[in-house]
């Protein structure tokens, strides 16, 4: 269990020799922790991803919002689409998380944005990654698409009504999916989901799903 007082800290995860800046959040007696793994051109400062980890602090469950890849590495357009260089970084990350003693023994979930949700699906493959659950936001599963096959955490599909062409890559990777899976579509919504409601409507669908799955065992 985490600490009843709780803890919303800014962090450094070490993964290999780079040093990542996240920012964790364990709310009192949170349950689980959702590990968010951003797209390209975002960061842990995106106003989206930050309302849905709110949502999920106040519905119990731990977030860390955490930038896979370094300030220089950002403007390496090859480091931000290399899928399976920020599938390594974030099985770094989930380890730190084990480590920790405010975080030792807590479910581990994934929630991935547009690239970050093709990279959360790829380190979810790994036999070793133990991942509980995976909600991927308007994202790239087709880019894990060698190991979706591999995934058995359950995933959730969370896709914008207009958004076409993600939505096709969506529908394709789903049939790939062995794991649990199910895909939600947002009517209206466009890929960002700036749309009145939309970001809100994510956020309780994601809260819902690691309701069900983000837990032990």
């Amino acid at each position: 269990m985490v600490d009843r007082a709780g803890r919303d800290d800014d962090v450094t995860v070490p993964a290999g020799s780079a040093r990542l800046e996240g920012h964790l959040s364990l709310p009192a007696d949170g349950r689980g922790v959702v590990v968010f793994a951003h797209g390209s051109g975002s960061s842990r400062h995106s106003p989206r991803n930050r309302y849905v980890a709110a949502e999920l602090n106040q519905s119990g469950r731990c977030t860390l919002l955490v930038d896979l890849l370094t300030s220089e590495e950002e403007a390496d357009r090859a480091k931000v689409f290399d899928v399976a260089l920020l599938a390594r970084r974030l099985l770094d990350v989930t380890r730190w998380l084990r480590d920790r003693p405010d975080t030792r023994g807590q479910p581990v979930g994934y929630f991935g944005a547009s690239t970050g949700a093709g990279a959360a699906l790829w380190a979810a493959a790994e036999p070793d990654a133990h991942v509980a659950a995976v909600v991927s936001r308007g994202g790239r599963p087709d880019l894990a698409a060698p190991r979706l096959a591999l995934v058995h955490a359950p995933t959730l599909l969370i896709v914008g009504g207009r958004d076409d062409a993600v939505l096709d890559l969506n529908r394709a990777a789903q049939v790939q999916l062995r794991a649990p899976s199910r895909l939600e579509i947002v009517p209206g919504a466009t890929h960002l989901f700036e749309e009145p409601g939309a970001i809100e409507r994510v956020a309780q669908l994601a809260s819902d799903w690691f309701a069900t799955h983000l837990v032990d065992g």
